[in-house]
């Protein structure tokens, strides 16, 4: 198996992963202070990092890559997960996960600006399709929201691809799963001190549903699917291999059905065959 089968390989598991995101972080929600669980997440993956990187007795990155790893601590361990924390006070879940459709189109465009990659004029088709079939999809079919929501999940969906473009470019001197460690390192000063003075007086009313909607939200979205997906953009190609999160608001949106009892529609699955024909055609034509 070659480098860039691998690449979509653990790209595609980063994804899958990364669906449970928003489900999760609505049940969060529920019985938690979106900026203390925006902190208390990005430290409890911040320890767990720094546990990895020294068991493993990794090198600390040089003095050009602060900038880089601040960037990416920036999208994807601070903006994402605040402003999406925020949007699903004002949207319901099915409404801000579609809106994870136009996150390829962002990730490729700072692929572009970043990374230096130069797909085909063909995969924008494709990138611009697949995104304009989810977005239509979110104005369509999805749950009435609010312009506050809307713009906090734009904003959001805008930074974490930054984030990811970032972090992908420093995943090929650094790693993948040494960049999102050292990310969330480089966080910690500010996170750890925010999350006890953001605190709730009294965790006594904190559900079940929550605390494991935080646990995920802390492991899984904060570390183990980053050290999946930033593996996969460097070895596939940012550009490339960004282009499956287009089924990303599908996965996530089967899942808000069946943890969070909502309803899933058949357009939908229209949708959802539209964004693996557009995958398709990307990744054919992203060299």
């Amino acid at each position: 198996m070659n480098l860039k089968s691998n690449g979509w390989i653990n790209g595609f598991i980063g994804m899958v992963i990364f669906a449970g995101s928003l489900p999760a972080t609505r049940a969060a929600v529920a019985d938690l202070d979106p900026v203390f669980l925006t902190c208390a997440r990005a430290t409890i993956a911040g320890l767990l990092g720094l546990a990895l990187l020294m068991a493993f007795r990794q090198r600390r990155p040089a003095g050009q890559d602060i900038a880089s790893l601040a960037i990416a601590a920036m999208g994807v361990v601070v903006g994402f997960p605040l402003l999406t924390a925020l949007a699903v006070q004002h949207v319901s879940s099915a409404h801000s996960i579609v809106f994870l459709g136009l996150l390829p189109l962002c990730t490729a465009t700072f692929a572009v600006l970043r990374g230096g990659e130069r797909p085909r004029p063909a995969f924008w088709l494709f990138s611009l399709l697949g995104s304009a079939a989810v977005a239509g999809y979110a104005l369509i079919g999805s749950a009435q929201g609010s312009l506050r929501g809307d713009i906090c999940m734009l904003a959001a969906v805008i930074i974490c691809g930054l984030g990811y473009a970032e972090g992908a470019r420093l995943s090929r001197r650094l790693g993948g799963w040494q960049v999102i460690c050292w990310a969330l390192v480089l966080s910690l000063p500010v996170m750890l001190p925010a999350t006890y003075l953001t605190r709730p007086d009294s965790f006594a009313n904190v559900g079940l549903p929550a605390w494991l909607g935080f646990g995920y939200v802390s492991v899984f979205s904060m570390l183990i699917g980053f050290i999946f997906w930033y593996r996969g953009l460097s070895q596939g190609g940012i550009a490339a291999v960004s282009q499956l999160q287009l089924f990303q608001p599908f996965i996530a949106l089967g899942l808000a059905a069946l943890l969070l009892h909502e309803t899933v529609s058949w357009s939908m699955l229209l949708v959802t065959l539209a964004a693996i024909v557009c995958v398709a055609g990307a990744k054919r034509f992203a060299v």
